[in-house]
């Protein structure tokens, strides 16, 4: 069984978002970056699938060259091989993001394909859903259990009072939330031998758009002042902080 977990690079969860000035993307100076929880229970699935069945486990993202990091984190986690589907770092938005997908996900011919419900970053849970539909597969999103077998999957989803359960046919498509599985931890032998994992690189032509829809801007929303903002910050905060300590009768 060949599976293929894509994922996507994401500022840090918790990370303060500042918007660049022409409010066209994210300024990511200074921001740390992870992969998706949801897409690490994905990761976490494609290679427990393997394990059981036999076969290869893949990683795949679209992104920048940075994005190795990630890939390389999920190679350190065993899975067997990487494929970047490289960009010039611009956003790529869900239909352009999920033809790339499924042009690279044709050529793998994987038996289970495998999603995070939806990226930390933009949310957007589409790509999941417009793969399958490109790949003509079967698909089901929200997934909170799941059960590979050889020749099919059984997908659950959490519904009030209980749980709707899907059976599908393999080749199929999973968009799984965090908590359905505990990823593991990777192991210094894991990580070392990631580094030295060659990762295969692609150079996607990106899609031209139909002009139904496009992004204008970005906005951020309007947040109440904090106490880190009215202490200010670096060490011109320090005579700041000591009052508020003395307030609270903690100093």
């Amino acid at each position: 069984m060949d599976t293929l977990a894509c994922i996507k690079r994401v500022p840090d969860t918790g990370a303060r978002m500042r918007l660049t000035d022409d409010g066209q993307r994210i300024d990511t100076s200074g921001l740390g970056f992870t992969m998706s929880p949801h897409e690490e229970c994905a990761v976490e699935a494609a290679i427990g699938a393997v394990e059981d069945h036999g076969g290869t486990a893949t990683v795949l993202t679209l992104g920048p060259e940075d994005a190795t990091e990630q890939l390389r984190s999920a190679l350190a986690m065993t899975a067997d091989e990487a494929t970047l589907l490289a960009t010039d770092g611009e956003e790529w938005g869900p239909r352009e993001t999920a033809a790339a997908i499924a042009d690279a996900a044709d050529d793998v011919d994987p038996d289970l394909l495998l999603f995070g419900v939806a990226s930390a970053d933009a949310a957007n849970a589409q790509v999941g859903a417009r793969v399958a539909e490109r790949l003509d597969v079967p698909f089901v999103t929200g997934v909170s259990s799941l059960a590979v077998r050889e020749d099919s999957v059984v997908a659950g989803r959490e519904v009030a009072g209980g749980e709707e359960r899907y059976e599908l046919d393999l080749p199929a498509a999973v968009a799984v939330k965090e908590g359905v599985n505990e990823p593991r931890y990777a192991s210094m032998r894991g990580k070392m031998r990631a580094r030295k994992q060659e990762i295969a690189r692609h150079d996607p032509a990106r899609p031209a758009l139909d002009g139904r829809l496009g992004k204008r801007r970005l906005e951020a929303p309007e947040s109440e002042d904090s106490d880190a903002e009215r202490l200010g910050e670096g060490t011109d905060a320090v005579p700041a902080v000591v009052d508020l300590l003395e307030e609270l009768e903690v100093a």
